[in-house]
């Protein structure tokens, strides 16, 4: 069978799946759409929490990221798997304590304020869009290489599956939906990895094999050997830092606190019983993530020296492009791989300075790794099923959040509070609707590549949700103008600051664009100066104004305490 066939047979038997889930799992309440009905068992959430939160940054970008910029692509593992131990650690239990479906709910109810809530409305929605876009992208990027279509068709085609199960089924459908994609995406990314480490050093474990002797006669490790070819071909050794430590540390606590603020995966925990069960489910979804981080190092050095070999050539003159491997002219289709003969020698060469004839796209590494290391076609046809059961699983959540911030904490809440449970849910189905529809439009239009795009939405999240839900907790003091003036002036920045230097405004800008940037902080990790920025007029306000009133105290007084922890409470 060919590519193209094994692709319809896998991808159409978990698209399948997915739907029949769906319809199993339809909901007829609200509290089942935003959060399953609150009865979901700690193992189940934990492996949907892992898929909601391996998003198509993760599977498709991630990889990417790493294998094209060696060291300085590891500020996205690192800060992405430490925002997680942050989160669970640090807020998910409080939060499930708290007893609420949203996180705007949580702020409205803590901050005594439909214009905190409001805020945290909009904050939730401008949060959502930024990273459904990169979804959405990544379902583009897939259906366009292994179905042969445009990425416009097959951002749409991802659009009519997510907007089925996610306005069907609600939070209940995408949580079993989401226990199934997990399965797909996690067999996808370790299959090739097995492959790979096997062909290449020998070793069956991926994360053995990154560190072991290659198999080609050399004598290197692979890393040596990449830092070796990285350096001659005028790259960055593969395995040094070429950014600024401020910036890297920006990205990490940017990825990091952002992930502490990400409505879509904060709402997870509302779906366990009890928060005895969303400690449990925090420490099973980080197990289920570290079987794919940590294989994500691996599968970039990989592919690396494999898409390295096969441009250059064993002997790294140039590969004749009249005898091209089939994933060049194969992703050539697609836009996102192009060659320019500058020489006009009729050989690719690919390197790190004026010698370069090659444009990659760095999103296209995971989902072109079997292919450049020849894996039979089920291997490509496998990993396309599981990039897009990571971006659809974390696209169905998202949606979801700005289902509930619209229908839940702004109508029900504020527009009209009297609406009946069935009123509400139309609502809700209503919102999803049109969310599917921009979602599908950001993706069509993105304004970066997958994992600029998600990091965008961390830093959003880091400067307007991250104080808020940390002071809402720890701080009895805090008040609801506080929070407010905290989260319009974090947000309003760091969304000012993404617009500038991401070519809205300043289209035109000088070459030199990081001498422009705010002590050298790149857009990707200006979300921690927005934080900040959050922190300190929150606090400031806050003592200037009135203190919140005495039943709020005691609400926070007793979110932390532990006793009773083994039930929630609902207020």
């Amino acid at each position: 069978m060919s590519i193209q066939a094994w692709t319809y047979l896998i991808v159409g038997l978990s698209f399948a799946l997915y739907i029949g889930i769906a319809w199993w799992a339809r909901v007829g309440s609200t509290k089942e759409f935003y959060v399953a009905g609150g009865g979901v068992h700690p193992v189940t959430n934990g492996m949907a929490t892992a898929a909601d939160w391996m998003s198509a940054a993760s599977f498709i970008s991630m990889a990417g990221l790493i294998s094209f910029m060696g060291y300085d692509g590891s500020v996205y593992l690192l800060g992405w798997t430490g925002g997680y131990v942050l989160l669970a650690l640090l807020l998910a239990p409080y939060l499930r304590k708290f007893g609420k479906f949203t996180v705007p709910d949580f702020v409205g109810d803590r901050y005594y304020s439909d214009l905190a809530r409001l805020v945290a409305v909009i904050c939730a929605i401008f949060v959502s869009f930024t990273y459904v876009a990169g979804q959405m992208r990544g379902v583009g990027i897939v259906f366009a290489r292994f179905l042969e279509v445009d990425v416009t068709t097959g951002v749409i085609i991802g659009m009519a599956l997510v907007f089925f199960y996610a306005v069907v089924g609600g939070m209940k459908g995408i949580t079993y939906t989401q226990v199934a994609q997990y399965c797909v995406l996690l067999f996808a990314y370790m299959v090739p990895a097995f492959f790979l480490s096997i062909m290449m050093t020998g070793h069956v474990i991926p994360q053995f094999g990154f560190g072991a002797e290659l198999t080609d006669g050399s004598g290197q490790h692979l890393l040596q050997k990449l830092d070796g070819l990285s350096t001659e071909l005028g790259f960055a050794a593969y395995t040094s830092g070429t950014k600024d430590m401020i910036d890297v540390f920006c990205i990490a606590l940017a990825l990091m606190v952002g992930t502490a603020g990400l409505p879509h995966v904060i709402v997870r925990f509302f779906t366990v019983p009890k928060v005895r069960d969303a400690r449990r489910s925090a420490g099973w979804a980080l197990l289920f993530i570290m079987l794919v981080y940590t294989t994500a190092p691996a599968i970039a050095g990989f592919a690396r020296l494999n898409m390295i070999d096969t441009i250059n050539g064993k002997d790294q003159q140039g590969t004749l492009y009249t005898e091209a491997p089939s994933w060049i002219t194969n992703w050539e289709k697609t836009g996102l791989i192009s060659w320019e003969d500058k020489n006009g020698d009729g050989r690719m060469f690919y390197a790190g300075d004026e010698r370069n004839e090659m444009k990659i796209d760095k999103d296209i590494i995971v989902m072109a790794n079997p292919e450049i290391a020849n894996l039979p076609p089920w291997v490509i046809a496998l990993v396309a099923a599981g990039a897009l059961a990571a971006a659809l699983s974390t696209a169905a959540g998202l949606l979801l959040v700005i289902s509930a911030a619209i229908s839940h904490d702004l109508l029900k809440k504020m527009v009209m509070p009297h609406i009946t449970d069935k009123q509400e849910l139309v609502a809700a189905r209503i919102a999803a609707a049109v969310a599917v529809v921009v979602a599908g439009i950001l993706g069509i239009y993105p304004p970066g590549f997958v994992a600029e795009v998600v990091a965008f939405a961390f830093g959003l999240a880091a400067a307007s949700f991250f104080p808020c839900i940390v002071l809402g907790i720890f701080y009895k003091r805090m008040n609801n103008w506080g929070a407010i003036s905290g989260m319009v002036v974090g947000l309003t920045f760091t969304i000012a600051y993404i617009l500038y230097f991401k070519g809205v405004f300043m289209a035109p800008m000088a070459e030199n664009v990081k001498a422009n940037w705010f002590l050298g902080i790149s857009p990707e990790g200006i979300g921690v100066v927005g934080m900040l920025l959050n922190f300190a007029v929150a606090m400031v306000v806050s003592h200037l104004t009135a203190p919140p009133p005495q039943h709020v105290q005691d609400l926070v007084e007793h979110i932390r305490v532990p006793r009773g922890a083994g039930a929630a409470v609902d207020h």
